[in-house]
């Protein structure tokens, strides 16, 4: 059986003003594939999220999907255009249990 690793997803950023969520909001994927949150999700996060979350939850490093710089955190925005719709823009930090942020 193939090991996943949790991602733990939380709101580092907003850019203008989100209608779903605060800095510092969190939710989590476990076992790969299970959303656990503990209040309502924008779809426009999980579009975002939906490309990277199987490599991440097996341990790809963020760095060789170029999402980061460098280290273990991997970085994400929601696809809303802030400025053409008036809502806002959220960055996420995606990180597994091992590398908490």
């Amino acid at each position: 059986m193939l090991r996943t690793k949790t991602l733990l997803i939380k709101v580092i950023q907003i850019k203008r003003q989100c209608p779903i969520y605060q800095v510092g909001d969190t939710f989590q994927i476990i076992n790969g594939y299970q959303l656990v949150a503990d209040k309502p999700l924008c779809m426009h996060s999980l579009a975002s999220l939906m490309p990277y979350y199987v490599a991440l939850s097996r341990g790809i490093d963020p760095v060789d999907l170029g999402l980061a710089k460098e280290g273990k955190i991997a970085y994400l925005q929601c696809l809303d255009p802030c400025e053409y719709t008036g809502g806002g823009t959220v960055v996420f930090a995606v990180t597994t249990e091992e590398n908490l942020i």
